[in-house]
């Protein structure tokens, strides 16, 4: 039975609205450059105000701090690269296909944002020293991608895909040690093969996991 409702599309903003949003969408862009360049320490707001030809004023006007621009700039990033935004549901995919397929589909779709994983892998880097402006972030960001993927392991382990004998939480800590070191690695010299480096963690940490790629 077809639903004689209609949906309604959304509205588009218009007028000052959809410009402050692009101005918005802008300031990001460039600040994504400016810090995945600099770091945050090296990249100032006027640097990102220079590359747009904005005043100060309305980068304060549209983020109010360098530290809320940050956080921002690293939100969009983590989103895009990370665990779970709306292209790409990783967690989704990890439920569906298992950790290991799932990974090796989103290192592949990495291949296309370098410039979002330098800014997390400088940024990373810097916020090691506590006093950095984002210590924090990043300590809740690893926290919650560690418990997120061994609970992702502990269902595979359910769903018979993985060995229950496995321990799921040093899976996950070693698994985001592997696939942070290579995309460091892949960074710094794009000859190195990120997904051949990930296929190989998996057939050695659990070689069960790769069954249905076979």
């Amino acid at each position: 039975m077809v639903s004689s409702v209609t949906t309604a599309k959304p509205a588009r903003a218009r007028g000052p609205y959809a410009k402050s949003a692009q101005r918005w969408q802008e300031i990001l862009e460039a600040a994504t450059t400016v810090f995945a360049t600099h770091g945050y320490r090296g990249g100032s707001l006027r640097d990102i105000s220079r590359q747009l030809n904005l005043s100060l004023t309305s980068i304060v006007h549209h983020f109010g701090t360098k530290y809320e621009l940050l956080e921002a700039v690293l939100e969009r990033a983590d989103k895009t690269v990370g665990t779970g935004f709306a292209a790409f549901d990783f967690e989704a995919d990890c439920a569906e296909r298992g950790v290991a397929l799932a990974t090796l589909e989103r290192v592949r779709s990495n291949l296309e944002r370098p410039e979002l994983l330098r800014l997390l892998a400088i940024l990373a880097a810097e916020s090691s020293a506590p006093e950095h402006p984002a210590h924090d972030w990043f300590v809740n960001r690893y926290r919650t991608k560690k418990a997120a993927l061994a609970e992702a392991f502990a269902f595979d382990q359910a769903e018979g895909r993985i060995d229950g004998a496995r321990d799921p939480e040093q899976l996950s800590a070693s698994l985001i040690g592997t696939w942070d070191g290579l995309q460091l690695q892949w960074l710094i010299d794009p000859s190195t093969d990120m997904v051949r480096g990930m296929r190989a963690f998996f057939e050695w940490a659990a070689p069960e996991a790769l069954q249905p790629e076979s």
